[in-house]
């Protein structure tokens, strides 16, 4: 699995996990926390995008650490 695809699924279990603990919640809503309003789909929408960008700009910053980590050092030579 490349370091993309392997951060896009950390990620996306993450947000799934929060998600589902959220609707799967027994508590009423109250317990919870007051209602804020609806929610529209252009909030979610901004959203989806920030985590999609922090994700993609982390796999990144990581396969070039990893690069440059993998090239070998070379030892100085004797003058």
């Amino acid at each position: 699995m490349t370091d993309a695809a392997l951060t896009f699924t950390a990620v996306f279990h993450v947000v799934f996990a929060r998600l589902h603990e959220r609707v799967r919640s027994t508590k009423p809503l109250d317990a919870v926390g007051p209602d804020r309003g609806a929610v529209s789909i252009e909030h979610v929408l901004w959203y989806a995008a920030a985590a999609v960008s922090v994700a993609v700009v982390a796999a990144i910053i990581w396969s070039q650490v990893r690069t440059t980590a993998s090239t070998p050092v070379q030892s100085p030579s004797a003058p």
